[in-house]
Parts: structure tokens; sequence; C-alpha cells
């Protein structure tokens, strides 16, 4: 018996290789939402938490702001190992194991028998001899359980031996080999992979978006490959395997917008909002990276699949990009309200919908969500003009507009204007030298429009009263010059 078995052959190895995870969601932003609700710290030196990713470019951790790469899976190194398997005849050995064991006479039962033993080989060296399991029950009621890494590892596994699948019985049919084995092999074989996405619904968490985007992803790329116009003849109709994977397509997409939803429940749900802002220094909060890099990834699965999938999942994709956005400015403006600093809530907001406004800002065309971007924009105008007014507005409140609407004791005196300004001045500075502004555009911004409405007020009254002006030379603390560059060293954190 051992000596008619097949070699051991090399594809499983090198299948395992290609790399066909989407990583900006699953790489650092859940990691550190988890993180930050098992206790983690805040650094008392930088006024930020650990929670929050390093970055003076005001981006998101290493994905949201940067192009992202195109969601590939891994299809072209796929491809190369199916072919290559149809080409040394390792494929149409399996059908032939598998059509022996279950001949085209008997009637079709997926998973039982020696046809199930047929398919054990071949799921085997694709990695995934596990689905096989899950159509008999066994472990499927375990997999709600699984820790989102090994979820991640099945998802993985599961999109390489899909695309595998897929290739090579599409190559093989092509090549000459269109007979009804291949089809009812075809046929078994994406019917117990498909097993794995009934299986995995009921276990996503929010976390796990990156997962169901992937799969999604894959079984698009499927259905648009086997809608290809391969001359096959009539025995092996794509329609066969399309219809599974079109049902699955759309299992799938109703699963994005269920995580989705678990995704905004989770962000809501956190308790940590009014703790974390006042020491973030009204920074661009980790909730607001998280949901940020949902979007993104769906804009990218969006793109990969507007080619391929339903003109409905298209919309759906879409329609979840624009409620997400909406629903985070929403959210970022009540829970802003635990922040008992008006100062520092007008600055956490310009800081979050900034970035948000930073990354739409990226996706120019009219398919995108150009309202959005629209409205953003003024909430950022808004949000920077009431944070100067509450902020700097008593300050510059200190400066008359006349020295003539002094009361004439003082008109030439500067032991009540200059102290009390400058007293106001440096208050405010030393209340706020620790909040952060990350995005270098918006600091030096914000830092100008302070400067513009503060200094400029108290220069215009320094040059209409020349008595004042001899006792605020630039050696002084109470210098425009010596206040400006001040102003220079804030919202670094």
């Amino acid at each position: 018996m051992a000596a008619s078995q097949p070699p051991r052959s090399p594809y499983r190895d090198l299948i395992r290789m290609v790399a066909v995870s989407g990583e900006q969601i699953r790489s650092t932003i859940f990691s550190n939402f988890q993180s930050s609700h098992n206790g983690s710290s805040y650094s008392s030196d930088s006024g930020s938490s650990n929670s929050y990713p390093s970055n003076n470019s005001g981006g998101s951790s290493g994905s949201a702001s940067a192009a992202l790469p195109d969601p590939d899976l891994g299809f072209h190194e796929l491809t190369i190992i199916a072919l290559q398997m149809v080409n040394d005849g390792y494929t149409e050995r399996m059908v032939q194991a598998y059509n022996a064991a279950s001949p085209p006479t008997a009637a079709f039962e997926y998973g039982g028998g020696q046809d199930r033993a047929a398919l054990d080989n071949w799921f085997s060296e694709l990695d995934v001899d596990w689905v096989l399991q899950l159509r008999e029950g066994y472990g499927l009621q375990h997999v709600v359980q699984f820790p989102d890494w090994l979820l991640q590892d099945l998802v993985e596994k599961w999109i390489r031996a899909l695309t595998v699948i897929v290739v090579s019985i599409m190559k093989l049919s092509f090549v000459g080999h269109g007979t009804p084995e291949v089809a009812r092999f075809g046929k078994a074989s994406i019917a117990e992979m498909l097993v794995f996405t009934d299986a995995i619904v009921p276990a996503l968490k929010a976390g796990n978006l990156q997962d169901v985007l992937d799969m999604y992803i894959c079984v698009s790329n499927a259905s648009s490959y086997m809608s290809l116009p391969f001359e096959i003849g009539s025995l092996f109709m794509p329609s066969e395997i399309g219809s599974p994977l079109a049902r699955a397509g759309t299992r799938l997409n109703n699963a994005i917008s269920s995580t989705m939803e678990k995704v905004r429940r989770l962000i809501e749900d956190d308790d940590l909002w009014a703790i974390e802002i006042p020491r973030g220094g009204g920074a661009v909060h980790r909730n607001t990276r998280f949901m940020v890099d949902c979007i993104v990834s769906i804009r990218k699965t969006r793109a990969s699949t507007e080619n391929s999938a339903p003109s409905d999942h298209t919309r759906n994709l879409y329609g979840l990009m624009s409620v997400a956005i909406k629903y985070q400015m929403d959210l970022l403006v009540i829970k802003s309200m635990l922040c008992s600093d008006p100062s520092l809530r007008y600055l956490f907001l310009l800081n979050n919908f900034n970035f948000i406004a930073n990354v739409l800002e990226q996706w120019r065309s009219d398919h995108d969500p150009w309202l959005e971007r629209l409205r953003l924009k003024r909430e950022c105008e808004k949000h920077m003009d009431r944070y100067i007014d509450v902020s700097w507005g008593h300050v510059i409140s200190c400066i008359p507009k006349s020295v003539f609407s002094l009361p004439l004791i003082h008109r030439w005196s500067n032991t009540s204007l200059l102290a009390d300004f400058e007293s106001a001045f440096h208050k405010t500075y030393q209340a706020q030298m620790f909040w952060k502004v990350p995005e270098p555009r918006l600091r030096n911004l914000l830092r100008e429009s302070i400067a513009k409405r503060v200094i400029s007020v108290y220069r215009d009254c320094l040059e209409e009263n020349p008595e004042l002006q001899k006792h605020v030379n630039a050696g002084t603390s109470s210098s425009p010059y010596v206040l400006e560059e001040m102003l220079r060293e804030l919202f670094e954190g």
C-alpha cells in the first residue's frame, strides 16, 4: 500500500510561505486597544499613554495615513504554485483518487466515506485538513472560543487553500481535462472549504475585521477567476462552483457589516475616554486610530473587489465607510464632553477631526466620501476657532483696544496692563505646556493662529503707547518676541 501512494510533495511548504494577510488592523492598533484595558499605564514624562502609538507626524500607527499595498492576498504566488501542481500531474492524481473512491454513479454526499479519505490527502497538502472536521461538526462549537491569533492563522490557511483549489481546477479544465470528474472534485473541494465561512461568522469579534475582509476578498477573487472565459466546453460550467462562491461572498459581506457594528459598540463602551483624553494631552485617541484603520481597510477591500463582487456588495462597503466616518465624528463630540477643561476638549476635537480629514484627503475620487471631507474641513475650522476663543480669549481681553480706554491713572503706567496680560499669558501657557498636536502642519498653523490673535494685538497696543513700549524691550519676559518664541514650544507633548 505504501508503494502505491504518491511520494510526499513539497507544495504544502511552499503554500505556507506565501503571505496572504492584510496587516493594517492586526499589527498594533487592536493590541494597543486591548492592552489599555489590561491596566497599561501612562508615561509621566511625555504626558501620553503607551496605548497611543508614538508618532510625531500625526498619522495612524503605520497604516491609515500611509499608502497601503493592494490586498492581493498572495494571489500571484499561489497561482504559480497551483499551476505547478497541475503541470506536475499532482492535481489530476487527486481528481482520480477522489472519483475512484466516489464513482459518478453514486449519490454525491460531501465528507462521507471513502471520498472523505480521498479529500484528506488533497486538503492535507493544502494545509487545511482541519476543514474536513468542520463538516462533521467536530470542533465547530469551539470555533467561537478560539483566540484571535488562532482564528487569524486559520483564515490565512483557508485563503491560501481556496485560491490554490480554484486556480488549479480551472487550469486543469483549461488544459483539456474538463471532465465531469474534475467538476465533481472541484465542487466537493469548494463545498468543504465554504463550511468554514459558516463556522467563523459567529466567532467574529471587533478585532477580526481584517480576517473577514481578507476572506471576502479571497472569495471575490475566486468568483472573478471562475468567470474568466476559459474554453472548457459544457462539461464543466463555472456556475456550478460560482453560485456557492457567490452565496459565500454575500454571507461574508453581511459579516463585515455585523463586525463593524461590534467595532462601534466596542469603541463606544470603552470606559477610559475620560481618563485618556487629558492624559493624552488632547492627542489623537487610539479609538480614532482604530476606527480609521477599519475604514481604510474597508476602502481597500472595496477597491479590490468592485470589479468582481456584485454591485450591491460594493455599495454596502461604501455605505459602511460613510456610516463609520459620521459615527466617529459624532462619538468624538459626545466623548469630548467628558473632559472638564473646555480648552483641552476643543484641542482634542481638533486633533482627532484633523486626523480623519487627512486620511480622507488622500482619497480624491468621485466614488469616495467627499461630503464627509467637506464636513470635516468645516468642523476643523470651527474647533480651532473655539479652542482659541476659550483658551486665549481672556488673555486678549487683558489688552485694551486702545490705550485711551484705560483709566487715566494707568494710561502711562506699565504696572496694570503688563502685569495682567503677562500673568494671563503665562498661566495659559503653563496649563497647556504638555498638550499635544501630533501633526506638524496643524501644529504650526495653530501656533501661527494664536500669535496672530494674541501677539499682534499686543504689539499694536505697545506701538500705540510709546511710554509703555519703553518698558517692554527684547530682554523682558513680556516682550512680543519672547512670547512668540514661547508659543513655538507649545503642543509638543
